[in-house]
């Protein structure tokens, strides 16, 4: 059972509410924001261990948001997926360049979203070497 924490960004209800049940059924716990001004304080205040984020979001588009994490030493580490329903192309670039780790256009698939994370979230066993 996962306790991982992943934070929502997301200002669309019914969205977030999609989420949460997704989520919350492959066991992380879930953490919500509205806007880009709630996604940094909730995040300073959860520590999340992923953030998922759309872009866009009233209060700070998340491009902006973003560059907020980045320039936040508490946050700057943390993964973030940007899930959006803007033009792939460039936005998808755009995010990636800006610090995102994933990029997923809306509406995304349930199975693709928890690949993401489990990917991000999975630490890398080291390997032990075999003798030869």
């Amino acid at each position: 059972m996962s306790n991982n924490k992943i934070l929502v960004v997301e200002d669309d209800a019914d969205v977030r509410l999609g989420y949460h049940v997704l989520l919350k059924a492959n066991h992380y716990e879930t953490f919500l924001a509205i806007d880009g001004v709630s996604a940094v304080s909730e995040a300073l205040k959860c520590q999340p261990d992923l953030i998922i984020l759309d872009l866009g979001l009233p209060a700070g588009n998340g491009f902006k948001v973003l560059e907020w994490f980045r320039a936040n030493t508490y946050l700057a580490l943390i993964p973030v997926i940007v899930v959006s329903a803007r033009d792939l192309h460039g936005s998808k670039e755009r995010a990636l360049r800006a610090g995102a780790k994933a990029y997923l256009q809306k509406p995304w698939n349930d199975d693709e979203l928890l690949a993401a994370i489990r990917q991000l979230l999975d630490k890398p066993v080291p390997s032990i070497a075999q003798p030869a």
